[in-house]
């Protein structure tokens, strides 16, 4: 049985973060009662905790509503957000409203993405929501493991864990998500490489504070934590990193790392990979056997090129070749996303990145 934690605290953060209007919160799932309480779970049941408001307690948007750069609303130069990019479609996911959401399904073109972000352990991640074929939404469980989201989806109720991209509890135990790259970066930097951006309307249809973070001084200090979870102090717990993931092991890279070359080239177990990146983004690119022969120079001046090679080819930061006899072509994503130092070694075997 999972444990319960009746931190005062962590109470009162919940009571803020359900706090509701009427529109919306009719349409979230009226059995709150975890369906798959007593069945198999891949992860140790010891280490589930009950965070608070319980299933859509902490409630999901599905097709929210966007704006232009020129609409005014609350976001500043230094609000972080995740980018998401398909064609000409740009849009910004902006932590200010996934602090109080978790969860936003979302259809941009011909895709259909979860973008999926944990509080407790600053991790955003990008999902394909059609599972086996089937399209689906996710909602926010109200459990953790190791302090991080564990979404459910509405097809088949099976749980998930975030870090890990793998349904850990239900029908679908032991199925991995499809991962759909994101780039998280603060505001400024986003609308300037991409000035015909949107950004999420702040009219969710939801009363909340969005703006006022809702829990106190979590994120910057690295004393606060709502939830047990292991602690590695090789770097400072709430040090914002890019994690690479290959299976069960990581390999961590700092903002530091980036500062005088701006652009790592490296192999992790076996593949290749590019690590680009500034004080105000990371990117990684796996390099398969088509780009292996590619020189690459970072030439980032603020537009959405980030990448000139020797043929002359100029990439932008989610891989795309938008210029050059490449022209067309992608990089592969590599299977990374931001996070806490703390939420990294937590979940996988961890190295750190020695320049």
């Amino acid at each position: 049985m999972k444990k319960i934690v009746t931190f005062i605290i962590c109470a009162m953060l919940c009571q803020f973060s359900c706090s509701s209007s009427s529109t919306q919160d009719q349409n979230t799932d009226p059995d709150n009662e975890n369906p798959s309480e007593s069945s198999i779970w891949s992860i140790p049941v010891a280490d589930i905790f009950d965070g608070g408001p319980g299933r859509d307690g902490i409630p999901a948007l599905e097709n929210p509503g966007f704006v232009s750069v020129e609409d005014e609303f609350v976001l500043l130069d230094q609000d972080l957000i995740l980018g998401y990019k398909n064609g000409d479609d740009i849009r910004a996911y902006q932590h200010i409203v996934l602090d109080w959401h978790e969860i936003i399904n979302d259809n941009v073109g011909d895709v259909s993405i979860a973008v999926t972000y944990c509080p407790l352990t600053g991790t955003g991640i990008g999902w394909n929501r059609v599972i086996n074929g089937k399209e689906t939404t996710f909602g926010v469980s109200g459990l953790l493991y190791n302090t991080n989201l564990i979404p459910f989806d509405r097809e088949t109720k099976s749980n998930w864990a975030q870090i890990l991209n793998e349904s850990v509890n239900g029908e679908l135990i032991g199925e991995k998500a499809e991962l759909i790259s994101l780039v998280e970066t603060d505001w400024k930097t986003w609308r300037t490489m991409y000035p015909t951006t949107k950004a999420l309307s702040l009219n969710t249809g939801f009363s909340r504070t969005y703006g006022v973070y809702p829990y106190v001084d979590y994120k910057t200090n690295n004393n606060f934590f709502l939830f047990p979870v292991p602690k590695d102090n090789r770097l400072p717990l709430k040090e914002r990193v890019l994690a690479v993931i290959d299976e069960t092991d990581a390999r961590a890279y700092r903002f530091t790392d980036l500062v005088s070359e701006n652009l790592v080239r490296e192999t992790f177990k076996g593949k290749e990979y590019l690590i680009v990146g500034n004080e105000n983004f990371m990117i990684s690119f796996e390099l398969d056997a088509n780009y292996e022969g590619l020189q690459f120079n970072y030439v980032f001046n603020g537009s959405e090129i980030v990448l000139l090679d020797n043929e002359n080819n100029e990439w932008n930061i989610f891989g795309e070749a938008v210029s050059g006899p490449r022209i067309g072509q992608r990089l592969k994503s590599a299977k990374s996303f931001m996070g806490y130092w703390f939420s990294i070694p937590a979940f996988y075997t961890t190295e750190i990145y020695n320049n």
